[in-house]
């Protein structure tokens, strides 16, 4: 590709047309689509190419439940006719297939840094001024600098991680055996993935959350769905409690919520959420605007000094990694002259990937009716409904939330693998399609696809595999 014109190609060693702080989803992706546009790129990143997303956080995750699903289907295997014993887990086996494909991945994108021409730059960097960040002595300048340092697992205040009894879920993702028990404390994304893996490979797990639900930030026809979910699987769950405090012993935890009660398990995980990396990093010295340790921007990812942006979750907001991933692809198409199209926030889909998934994008029920008033319709279609739904023995649902007479403003699923199907529905919130828009296309058959069809057809007063 031709390289965009700069105001100056004679750039000296350590100075570009970008510095990136911080190589995770957002920072990679703004330095590649940087480069890619012809613009000089430096990387700065104190651990490793891919960030929290592939070394800790979604890639490893994720390979934890496919294997927690893979453990389900042994299992369950006598449902389908298919006679097979799970003897046990071999966790030294997980975590080698787990690091196998955070390797790869790895292995890619450091190859694709590489190939495009970037300026990986090893070390912890600190912003100095509107344009240089100092790594170790060394200044970078760049005509703009990208913030994009990212998350950390937070604690709760007067609650001690020691890495061994209590745990983050950086630290969960190292265990070599599965515990018998466990405690999370904390019953959003995070918690209840951990929630859903142990349990698929044996141990005994309650979840407590301090709100009314779990997954407390999706549509409550969605957290109530998991909550009969994980019920019938035997995972405990105290909602409307709050943790108080736990006691370590050698070979086990107390902990004591609100009311005096205590749950004794083999661990703690803290699953309160993520903080930004921020703190000592030179971000408020150079006049960026910060709000409770986050950078705050504008609508087009600048912060409150011209040169400066910042993208993923430094930045208020969805703590997603194709957040960061979207954002930092605009900041490069900014900087470049492109004009993109900003990052809708309301457009971001949202998938917990527990046993069942729920998914979505757009408004909750809750958030359209305060946004709307009364003028609100929704229509649920139970995958009861779905052939595909039915071969792969998942209950649940897709609920869709539209304005009375108007477009499809959320889009709310649960069900086994209903996070595949989260694509279709941002199309349909992010283009402000009606129910009558999407009715006549073709879902392949037999597939949960049809499901999105078959609820926008109800919804569009057509029903066929749903009751009116």
């Amino acid at each position: 590709m031709s390289r965009l014109p700069c105001k100056d190609d004679r750039v000296p060693k350590d100075s570009y047309d970008v510095v990136v702080l911080g190589a995770g989803s957002g920072g990679y992706a703004c330095a590649l689509r940087a480069a890619e546009l012809g613009l000089s790129v430096a990387l700065i990143e104190k651990d490793r190419l891919g960030g929290t997303c592939l070394h800790v956080g979604c890639i490893p995750t994720k390979a934890l439940l496919h294997a927690a699903e893979v453990a389900d289907a042994a299992r369950e295997s006598e449902q389908f006719g298919v006679r097979a014993t799970l003897e046990g887990i071999d966790m030294a086996g997980v975590n080698g297939y787990k690091d196998a494909v955070v390797g790869r991945l790895f292995k890619g994108l450091t190859g694709l840094v590489k190939g495009r021409g970037i300026e990986v730059v090893e070390g912890a960097g600190r912003l100095t001024s509107p344009t240089t960040v100092d790594v170790a002595g060394t200044t970078y300048t760049g005509r703009h600098v990208v913030l994009a340092t990212g998350s950390y697992p937070r604690s709760l205040p007067g609650l001690e991680v020691d890495g061994e009894r209590v745990l983050t879920s950086e630290q969960a993702l190292r265990l070599d055996s599965v515990p018998a028990s466990v405690v999370v404390l904390g019953g959003g994304v995070i918690g209840c993935e951990f929630a859903s893996v142990w349990r698929s490979f044996g141990a005994e797990v309650t979840i407590v959350e301090a709100l009314p639900h779990l997954v407390p930030l999706e549509d409550e026809a969605s957290s109530k769905a998991l909550e009969r979910a994980f019920r019938k699987r035997g995972i405990a769950f105290r909602t409307d409690t709050r943790f108080e405090s736990v006691k370590v012993g050698d070979d086990a935890v107390q902990v004591t919520v609100a009311g005096g009660d205590t749950i004794e398990a083999d661990l703690l995980l803290v699953a309160v959420g993520r903080g930004p990396v921020t703190d000592k990093l030179g971000y408020a010295e150079q006049g960026v605007a910060m709000e409770r340790g986050f950078v705050t921007t504008d609508e087009r990812c600048r912060t409150s000094v011209p040169e400066v942006y910042a993208v993923g979750d430094i930045v208020p907001g969805l703590q997603l990694a194709h957040r960061g991933f979207a954002q930092g692809i605009f900041v490069a198409e900014d900087i470049a002259g492109l004009a993109p199209r900003p990052v809708e926030e309301v457009t971001i889909p949202r998938v917990t990937y527990c046993e069942p998934e729920v998914a979505s994008v757009g408004l909750t029920e809750a958030q359209a009716r305060e946004q709307y008033g009364e003028e609100i319709e929704t229509l649920t279609y139970d995958l009861a409904g779905n052939g595909k739904s039915q071969i792969l023995r998942t209950a649940g649902f897709v609920k869709l939330v539209r304005r009375t007479e108007g477009p499809v403003v959320g889009v709310h699923m649960v069900g086994a693998r209903v996070g595949e199907l989260v694509g279709e529905a941002q199309l349909v919130v992010g283009w402000e399609a009606h129910p009558d828009d999407v009715a006549p296309l073709v879902h392949a058959h037999p597939t949960q696809n049809e499901a999105l069809g078959e609820a926008h057809l109800a919804l569009a007063g057509k029903p066929l595999h749903a009751h009116s």
